[in-house]
């Protein structure tokens, strides 16, 4: 498999997203789909994909902790584009059982269990989702964090058994905000207000002038473990 993705990399290296989506698209054909958050990479993507394929397999995580802003860009989005996002939501037991041991808040208090959480409300029903999936669309980028500055375009996802592909890596966040102002792409009304990375309510805000972009996210940790899990380093 390393020499595959190795060759892709190479393929695809000099390629624009939509050249890459499209060659993947065409390869695998129902069995490529776009894990998507709802942030402005995603959103983006949502369109190129839109524009190659009129159905396209776009599936979201819905913790049960998301901000109402992102339930109404799930909502806009699909009436844009004329498309159905599945919905994965957590296991209601596997849930009550955790809060009920340690709480509702459960995350603020070690990394610990704050990784039992997203694992509880994303990783298990990310992996439902990955059910007659070859290929995973991610909306990386290699400016987002300390912890995605190794990524390559194409990686091979170990842990699922699945090809990722990221073909964003190399765009900077001024590429992803002049794409969406110029195609018109719904986003999140939250990256307006100060909040360039959008994930659960309670382990997100704002940032300030001059902080890195994901640093509103479980911003009690240490940079090097801000991570949910979905993507393995």
């Amino acid at each position: 498999m390393d020499k595959i993705v190795n060759s892709l990399n190479s393929r695809f290296q000099d390629e624009k997203p939509e050249e890459v989506l499209n060659f993947f698209l065409d390869e695998y054909k129902d069995r490529i789909g776009l894990a998507s958050s709802l942030g402005a990479e995603d959103q983006v993507l949502t369109h190129m994909l839109v524009s190659l394929h009129p159905s396209p397999r776009i599936f979201t995580l819905d913790t049960g902790r998301m901000f109402p802003e992102t339930y109404d860009l799930i909502e806009r989005t699909c009436a844009r584009y004329r498309i159905k996002i599945d919905i994965y939501s957590p296991n209601a037991q596997l849930v009550e059982r955790m809060v009920n041991s340690k709480g509702i808040n459960l995350f603020y208090y070690s990394v610990e269990n704050r990784k039992e959480c997203c694992g509880v409300r994303k990783i298990e029903p990310l992996k439902r989702a990955f059910k007659g999936l070859d290929v995973w669309i991610c909306g990386l980028r290699r400016e987002q964090s300390v912890t995605r500055k190794t990524m390559q375009l194409v990686e091979w996802d170990e842990g699922n058994g699945l090809i990722k592909i990221n073909p964003l890596i190399n765009w900077t966040n001024e590429n992803v905000w002049t794409y969406i102002r110029e195609h018109n792409v719904p986003y999140n009304v939250l990256h307006d207000k100060g909040f360039p990375s959008i994930g659960c309510q309670p382990c997100t805000r704002a940032i300030e002038p001059g902080e890195d972009i994901r640093a509103g996210r479980w911003w009690w940790e240490n940079p090097e473990s801000r991570e949910c899990g979905l993507h393995k380093r």
